[in-house]
């Protein structure tokens, strides 16, 4: 049977769905401990750790990838706008992009590849070494104590790691545009007043906090399911990564749409959109 035929089998297909299912009951059975008393809320000895790896643990690299960004993206666009004489406007697009779009997908992401992989690794081989079983065994629910921390930190803290690489990211594009490229500080900062209000952080935020919520979810949940060896753990954590690096995509565009439409909605002017 050839791939393409085997990937149509109707089996393959089913195990798809049974999948989905799966990855939605283990979703539901976590969100549903963020509710049951206020044991879990109160238990930071469980959570502090976790909050340390995802965030503090993650600053320098977090900062030196958006500083990076924010300056790639000002040498690029430059370029553009010198040979038009708008290079005065530069601040408007550098710090929108940066805000609203790039410092919550590369703070997502960045989130994804250095904390997902180490989420699905660690539960992965306590999985393969039967740990989960034996806390079970003992009436102790690992989805509480394993995974609602680490859920909780990527949640809490991706928010917090999103406002570091927008920071960054800014300064980065103001030292090549303003301290390189010699475009005035006053039209610079002037015409990123003219187009930053409240609407372009709070999207991002908002956008960081499901981001961290699926990078959590997904990481997990490949541990919880992943097969039994150093192979399995390994293609678990690949796995992780791939479709928390999707959902992040997806997710950017589905907010994007949705929270667009909402401050359409609200004040009813198309054309005072943000960009």
């Amino acid at each position: 049977m050839s791939f393409a035929s085997s990937r149509l089998n109707p089996v393959h297909s089913l195990g798809f769905i049974t999948a989905y299912g799966r990855f939605v009951q283990f979703c539901l059975s976590v969100l549903a401990w963020f509710f049951r008393g206020p044991g879990i809320w109160l238990r930071w000895r469980l959570i502090a750790p976790q909050i340390y790896m995802v965030g503090v643990a993650s600053i320098p690299v977090i900062g030196i990838t958006g500083a990076f960004i924010g300056m790639i993206l000002a040498l690029e666009t430059f370029v553009q706008f010198e040979s038009v004489g708008l290079q005065g406007t530069m601040g408007a697009i550098i710090n929108v992009s940066v805000v609203k779009q790039i410092g919550p997908v590369l703070a997502a992401v960045m989130v994804a590849g250095r904390v997902g992989g180490a989420l699905t690794a660690e539960l992965g081989t306590m999985r393969v070494t039967e740990q989960l079983d034996a806390m079970r065994a003992m009436a102790t629910d690992p989805i509480a104590y394993l995974v609602v921390p680490r859920v909780l930190a990527c949640a809490i803290m991706t928010p917090i790691l999103t406002i570091y690489s927008d920071l960054l990211g800014v300064f980065g594009g103001y030292t090549f545009t303003v301290l390189i490229n010699d475009v005035p500080s006053t039209q610079y900062w002037g015409f990123t007043a003219g187009f930053v209000s409240w609407y372009e952080p709070t999207v991002g935020l908002v956008k960081a906090f499901f981001f961290g919520l699926s990078i959590g979810l997904i990481s997990c949940y490949k541990g919880f399911t992943c097969r039994p060896g150093a192979a399995g753990v390994g293609r678990a954590t690949t796995q992780a990564f791939v479709a928390s690096f999707l959902s992040i995509i997806m997710i950017n565009l589905v907010l994007a749409q949705f929270l667009n439409t909402v401050y359409q909605w609200i004040y009813n002017d198309v054309a005072t959109l943000p960009l």
